[in-house]
């Protein structure tokens, strides 16, 4: 889908009291049409351009401040937009294009996904064929890898959080229960949450957990239920069916071919060390048969490539005009201004906004690198990258008003290697040279 026109400053938005249905204006700018979905806490609308009609659909999430309050539900709403923040132009990830608000509604402007629920089209079909399976499961491996280099893990991954578009490709969508690399503790995460007939064992212990091999035990499950049609675990009784997941007590019908069977088996492992890695998985002869760089690629652009992330496990995608997000202040509840500081929240993060051209600011912040002896690295598609030994800094330009460019270096990789000292070092030598 495209990207809506740039959104107005936030200066010349007035508020709407409107009650956010069906009809409604949304901030003079969109107006909300039928009604897509509901839960406990939000709705979904198909909406469109006030001021561009012939523009491209969009789906506006609408969430009632009072019942996130009511539900605790400000967290999860918070890593939602900070997750999808970093995850912009991957042809397999949901775009969220834009997050407004009243005093009494938040709504988050999302790319269309008109083909609807994956979860729908395999129930009507009971299972997908190996190819079909395959297929999906592509998209859906080469979008996690971006997350997962770009900081995030999904940790909900099913079939009713993968949406299809115009064209079918797959999209994933609902990281509201993602974790972001700045909560790890040692490397590890120790929250639990997520679905549990697809949350690895693990997950549900008190110790700390790997978010990247948790994501990689569901889609074990989800590739099972692809090629079978059915949950490999499925107890009502949680112990039993915990219990059933660490003896790996599932069975494979006849007509599953044994190479599906070992990636699926690996996959399955209740030992996280020994599971099988998603970068382990690319490299599998199940998984590369008839893998092309076509039936992956971003239908309509020839800037969205998506197969090649099955070749590099270390790129990171730059694009250096996106649509930023209109961040608004609330009265009361959830505050999303945060996520602009220029302060960073994050001990390895550095933030900080610029009016020079992106050319300026890539060519300072690589004198930066190379004075504190980091290897400049520029990755396919204009990626830029920071490494001092295991060290990896990704550098990532964004646009958030005309002439003005948030820039943001995120510390991905090799936190151990790298000491405080020489983060802060890093971080006032950018300092320095931004300042000259």
């Amino acid at each position: 889908m495209g990207t809506p026109t740039p959104p107005p400053s936030a200066a010349k938005i007035r508020r709407t009291s409107s009650s956010g249905g069906s009809g409604s204006i949304i901030l003079e700018k969109y107006q909300l049409g039928r009604l897509l979905g509901r839960g406990s806490f939000a709705k979904v609308y198909l909406a469109r351009l006030l001021d561009n009609p012939s523009a491209p659909e969009v789906a506006i999430k609408v969430i009632d401040k009072a019942a996130t309050v009511d539900a605790a539900m400000e967290p999860r709403i918070v890593r939602e937009v900070s997750a999808m923040r970093r995850l912009h132009h991957h042809s397999n990830i949901l775009t969220l294009h834009e997050v407004m608000a009243t005093k009494t509604k938040i709504y988050l402007v999302m790319e269309l996904a008109p083909g609807g629920e994956l979860f729908a089209k395999l129930a009507r079909s009971r299972r997908f064929s190996e190819s079909t399976a395959r297929r999906y499961f592509h998209q859906l491996i080469s979008a996690l890898r971006f997350c997962h280099q770009n900081g995030v893990f999904h940790r909900d991954i099913k079939p009713q959080n993968l949406l299809l578009d115009q064209n079918g490709l797959l999209k994933i969508t609902d990281f509201g229960l993602s974790a972001l690399s700045e909560q790890k503790i040692d490397g590890l995460v120790r929250t639990a949450c997520g679905t549990p007939a697809y949350t690895a064992p693990e997950v549900i212990s008190r110790k700390g957990y790997d978010a990247e091999k948790a994501d990689a035990w569901s889609c074990g499950v989800l590739l099972y239920v692809f090629l079978v049609g059915s949950l490999p675990f499925d107890d009502g009784n949680l112990s039993n069916m915990y219990r059933a997941m660490h003896r790996r007590a599932f069975e494979f019908p006849d007509f599953v071919s044994k190479s599906a069977k070992i990636v699926i088996y690996r996959l399955l492992d209740p030992n996280p060390n020994t599971r099988l890695s998603l970068d382990e998985l690319i490299k599998l002869s199940w998984f590369k048969k008839s893998f092309s760089q076509e039936n992956l690629r971003s239908q309509g652009s020839d800037e969205n490539p998506t197969g090649s992330e099955f070749l590099d496990s270390k790129q990171f995608k730059f694009m250096p005009r996106v649509n930023a997000f209109d961040l608004i202040s609330m009265s009361s509840g959830l505050d999303l201004s945060g996520l602009f500081e220029e302060e960073t929240t994050s001990s390895k993060e550095i933030r900080f906004t610029s009016k020079m051209e992106v050319a300026e600011i890539e060519e300072k912040v690589s004198k930066a690198g190379l004075e504190f002896q980091y290897r400049v690295e520029r990755r396919k598609g204009g990626a830029m990258r920071l490494v001092k030994g295991r060290a990896v800094v990704v550098v990532e330009i964004w646009g958030v008003a005309p002439e003005l460019w948030l820039v943001e270096l995120r510390l991905v990789d090799g936190a151990a290697e790298l000491g405080e000292s020489q983060w802060g070092e890093l971080r006032l030598g950018i300092g320095a040279i931004m300042a000259q």
